[in-house]
């Protein structure tokens, strides 16, 4: 059977990769996802299999110990991971996005510590926007860096961070008031702080403290967590490109790449439930023959199919226009805006394709009802997406009257 969600001009490599990725989602991720979300168990078998084939340096410069592959290739194997289960796939993105901003913004000192060790998967990343009075105002920041001779002392809660407990590395974005006077816009008061950590919960160094696992209702498995900094040291050569002030623009570019991601992982939870949807739909009969025989369940498959193909191929789109070095933030708004939205529809689509088994936690539907609507908010909520969206396209269809 012709799969949905086909990518045309990838090369030979690209095709090995994802085919090796299929191949170990199928086998290795798919059989006991359900599982281990309905423990809250934290995949540690699969990550230790991801690790070893080279995944945690898909990204990462070859002459960094990484494969030196393109955003596309990362957010289609995303998207496989996803589609067997969407908490594996967050364990990964976070990683890139710090993995990236080291990259594109990083000193070389900083990229000859750190690159290589997460090409491998020795050190694990994840970084750190939010808290817990802000949501998506980012403007809003009260976390807090002030300088303290080759230090600086952080101060400050951050919230929903994601890998916070089994990462080393926190990419950490607060204020730092030194060398910008008062009055100066909040955006060019920011920075990022590489925080390198322990393992674990409780406090990890000297006045860091991760507090433990916050309950959620889906995405399980992955540890999301808050951040507490009660005069944490940082060095000075910690600061992410060595300079203050540039945090912002830095974790805005990190946050292209987190939103094509969350694109990638709506398309591959979307695959899933169509999956599920159509497979169940030939098996179950009402009325003497199988529910897929009836119009109305056609009707709900041929939608639920168009929407994959329609997201996945806006994700593409996003990719290729990122690894092109080009702006993509119109691009990346949409494609996360709409993948997210579509994902959430589709897997509701299945459910009720599923009838009452949709509500037995038997049947893998109902996993993904409860991991759909975590894709509607990370990266930023739909609103936000709508408003970069909105903002952007009046700036490419400027009306001169």
């Amino acid at each position: 059977m012709a799969r949905l969600a086909q990518t045309a001009g990838l090369t030979d490599v690209q095709q090995e990769i994802l085919s090796t990725v299929r191949d170990f989602v199928d086998k290795e991720i798919i059989p006991v996802a359900t599982e281990l979300e309905h423990r809250d168990e934290y995949p540690q078998q699969i990550v230790d299999g991801l690790k070893e084939l080279g995944l945690f340096g898909l990204m990462i410069p070859e002459e960094y110990g990484g494969l030196g592959e393109s955003l596309l290739t990362y957010a289609l194997c995303v998207e496989e991971i996803a589609r067997g289960w969407m908490s594996v796939s967050g364990i990964i993105n976070t990683h890139f996005i710090v993995a990236y901003m080291l990259k594109q913004h990083g000193t070389q000192e900083q990229k000859d510590h750190f690159l290589p060790r997460m090409a491998a998967g020795d050190i694990r990343g994840a970084f750190s926007m939010s808290e817990p009075g802000l949501g998506s105002d980012v403007s809003a920041i009260t976390s807090k860096a002030v300088k303290d001779g080759d230090e600086y002392v952080l101060n400050g809660q951050k919230m929903w961070l994601t890998n916070g407990g089994t990462s080393s590395l926190v990419a950490v974005l607060v204020r730092s008031d030194e060398g910008h006077p008062e009055g100066t816009a909040p955006h060019k008061s920011m920075t990022t702080f590489l925080v390198e950590k322990e393992p674990g919960f409780g406090e990890v160094r000297p006045g860091l403290t991760i507090p433990g696992k916050i309950d959620k209702m889906g995405y399980k498995g992955v540890d999301t967590t808050e951040l507490i900094m009660d005069g944490l040291r940082v060095p000075a050569d910690r600061v992410l490109g060595g300079v203050t002030g540039r945090g912002f623009y830095q974790m805005m570019d990190g946050v292209e790449v987190g939103r094509v991601n969350v694109a990638a992982r709506g398309c591959g939870v979307a695959q899933r439930a169509f999956e599920l949807g159509v497979q169940y739909a030939q098996q179950r009969h009402t009325f003497g023959k199988p529910i897929a025989q009836h119009q109305a369940i056609q009707f709900k498959l041929a939608e639920m199919a168009t929407k994959v193909e329609a997201a996945h191929a806006m994700m593409v789109n996003a990719a290729r226009k990122k690894d092109s070095g080009e702006r993509n933030d119109l691009e990346a708004g949409m494609a996360k805006y709409l993948a997210s939205e579509y994902c959430k529809e589709v897997v509701e689509d299945a459910f009720r394709i599923h009838g009452g088994y949709g509500f037995s936690k038997e049947y893998e539907i109902e996993r993904l009802y409860r991991e759909a609507p975590m894709l509607l908010i990370g990266e930023g909520t739909a609103e936000i997406q709508k408003m970069i969206i909105g903002r952007r396209l009046l700036e490419e269809y400027r009306f001169q009257g």
